[in-house]
């Protein structure tokens, strides 16, 4: 009998499965939103600086300081200077009235708000030779500096990172329309039983809908995989080989990954088992409840993950080993936000495996079951925002106790 192992080296055994294929991906160069998600693949270095030129943090009145003496001082109003205009130079004993966002003209080093002025309003357009008094006011103040965000030729994001919003809206700001990015996995994902049929077809006794695929499709299009679905796979391993097969040769069919569930554990028509025989795949036990039984290895050539074909088993399966893989070979998806939690409810768990149990964390830190510890419990997951997690040596918490949660 095997001795199960441990979520930690399962865990491992992925991670080593995956780095030496899917490191070795290529790059592609996508539009910036096509890229949301996706990971950086060379450093990128700013074309220009930002701010690209000096400009007014307020609404107000552009000055040379030095024109304003400790007590204040009466200007002359210039022509004011808008947001998107390149004005002409200040010249001494005169304030532009000025907006925000607009550059900073020539010889002015200083802006004053509105606020602060009087009078607090800007003169009409009609308005001739109008003064205004304004306070003294230190070099710089409430002016950005070109570059004081950052400079031209500076590094802006280092390879690997994680291209969300703010980082897309940086590469915007510095005039990028495109974005190198390395290739996502393609993925084959195929769902496996003769008792399973699509959602939408006839549902005859000893059936059940598939929910398999849609929720691992999901997961993983989530992560920034590109999914191959093949439709269901019966419980023949010679059709099931003949699907594997397709998308394992030359072409452009080809995966670099394959995901399958159900058939893995060891009844007398694990479809998945039978067809991976002759195949470095290895079948095997995880201490972990659900999602204990794991397959693991390669099918000519191709990586290969076989997760059980209960729902929950195989989003557990995805959640602990295939996505947090995906994160340290290829730098995305993000990891899976941790916290401490308190228990709103005593639980038990079983001796000598990890248990992963559905639960809703709410605003005032504690967290609560959704579900009993079942597998096939669909609708309590569908409820739930975290995955509560009990270590293998924890029998027994108590109401109150802290428990660690990974937040979905």
């Amino acid at each position: 009998m095997s001795v199960p192992k441990s979520v930690a080296a399962h865990r491992q055994a992925v991670v080593e499965l995956l780095t030496g294929v899917l490191a070795g991906k290529g790059n592609i160069t996508l539009p910036l939103l096509e890229a949301l998600g996706k990971a950086l693949a060379v450093d990128v270095y700013a074309p220009l600086s930002l701010p690209p030129f000096a400009n007014s943090q307020m609404d107000g009145f552009a000055v040379r300081s030095a024109d304003i003496p400790d007590g204040g001082a009466e200007l002359r109003v210039a022509a004011p200077v808008p947001a998107g205009a390149a004005p002409a130079a200040l010249k001494p004993g005169f304030a532009a009235p000025i907006m925000t966002g607009a550059m900073i003209p020539e010889g002015a080093d200083a802006v004053v708000p509105i606020e602060k002025a009087t009078p607090n309003t800007f003169p009409g357009p009609a308005a001739e030779d109008a003064v205004v008094e304004l306070p003294p006011v230190a070099p710089g103040t409430y002016v950005r500096d070109s570059g004081s965000d950052i400079g031209k030729g500076t590094l802006a994001l280092a390879a690997g990172t994680r291209m969300g919003p703010a980082q897309l809206g940086l590469l915007a700001a510095l005039g990028l329309t495109t974005v190198e990015v390395r290739q996502p996995c393609r993925v084959l994902l195929v769902t496996t039983g003769d008792e399973v049929v699509e959602p939408g077809s006839e549902l005859t006794s000893g059936k059940i809908f598939d929910s398999n695929g849609t929720l691992l499709e999901a997961s993983m299009r989530q992560a920034g995989l590109e999914v191959v679905r093949t439709g269901i796979s019966d419980d023949e391993p010679a059709k099931l080989l003949a699907v594997l097969r397709h998308h394992t040769g030359p072409g452009d069919s080809r995966v670099d990954l394959i995901v399958t569930t159900g058939g893995v554990s060891k009844g007398a028509y694990e479809v998945v088992r039978q067809a991976m025989a002759d195949q470095p795949v290895d079948f095997l036990p995880v201490a972990m409840q659900p999602g204990g039984p794991q397959g693991l290895g390669s099918f000519e050539g191709v990586p290969f993950l076989g997760f059980p074909g209960n729902p929950v088993s195989c989003l557990v399966s995805f959640e602990m080993f295939l996505r947090p893989a995906l994160s340290l070979v290829l730098g995305t998806p993000a990891p899976r936000q941790v916290l401490r939690a308190r228990l709103a409810q005593q639980l038990t768990s079983p001796e000598g495996k990890h248990q992963v149990r559905r639960g809703t964390l709410d605003a005032d830190g504690t967290v609560r079951m959704e579900g009993g510890a079942g597998s096939h419990l669909v609708h309590s997951l569908a409820k739930a925002n975290a995955l509560v997690q009990i270590p293998g040596d924890v029998t027994e918490l108590a109401e109150g106790d802290e428990v660690e949660v990974w937040m979905l």
